[in-house]
């Protein structure tokens, strides 16, 4: 029976490229907001010989994220595979004046909907099956507020789940990536040189290699 991946935020950056690499062993159930994307995704899959099934849904909406992991036991039973690569990147300010929409945002995306697909997915995984969250620690650090605080309490949610699950399963990992050149660095650091940052599908290699 093949196995399975799903992998939220799969659209572009680290999560495309995760998809690239898991669709020779895995089938990709891959979730982004951007129809186009997962469709350009789903070419480069079937290029490859792979199969993906696309969900463009958004991370936050827990409707959508129940009917999601509904049709995965109806149609799989189980998951292999749970890589989360989903984020809200708020705008970089100084804390004193950090907006309170792009604020809850931050906790939305980052923080509850973290939470709300651990509890779906995990009956998913089981006992075997793996998960994967990506560390990115900005916490403390110069007009990063809403964001370092928000990523910071996604990883501790995924840290408690890990202390948790040592005996029993499932098997949850905490990596984290060294510097690519995403959508996400690229609101962080305009001016940055692109060049010299990691090719996110050697990354992806390179991470999915360690578990």
């Amino acid at each position: 029976m093949i196995k399975t991946a799903l992998i939220t935020g799969a659209s572009r950056g680290l999560g495309a490229a995760l998809a690239l690499a898991l669709c020779d062993t895995h089938h990709i159930i891959a979730v982004a907001k951007t129809t186009g994307a997962l469709e350009e995704l789903d070419d480069l899959i079937q290029a490859k010989g792979g199969s993906a099934t696309l969900a463009p849904m958004d991370v936050t909406n827990a409707d959508a994220m129940a009917t999601l992991c509904r049709g995965i036991y109806d149609r799989w039973t189980t998951l292999d595979m749970w890589l989360h690569t989903a984020v809200h990147a708020a705008p970089l300010t100084p804390t004193s004046h950090i907006d309170t929409k792009d604020l809850a945002k931050s906790i939305t995306g980052n923080i509850t909907a973290t939470a709300t697909l651990i509890s779906y997915v995990a009956p998913l995984l089981g006992k075997t099956g793996q998960a994967v969250f990506f560390d990115d620690p900005r916490a403390g650090q110069q007009f990063f507020g809403s964001y370092g605080a928000t990523k910071a309490a996604q990883i501790a949610l995924a840290r408690s789940w890990q202390s948790e699950t040592v005996t029993t399963g499932p098997k949850v990992h905490i990596v984290t990536p060294e510097p690519m050149p995403t959508a996400t660095r690229a609101r962080f650091y305009p001016g940055e040189n692109r060049a010299t940052l990691n090719d996110p599908q050697t990354q992806a290699v390179k991470i999915l290699a360690s578990l």
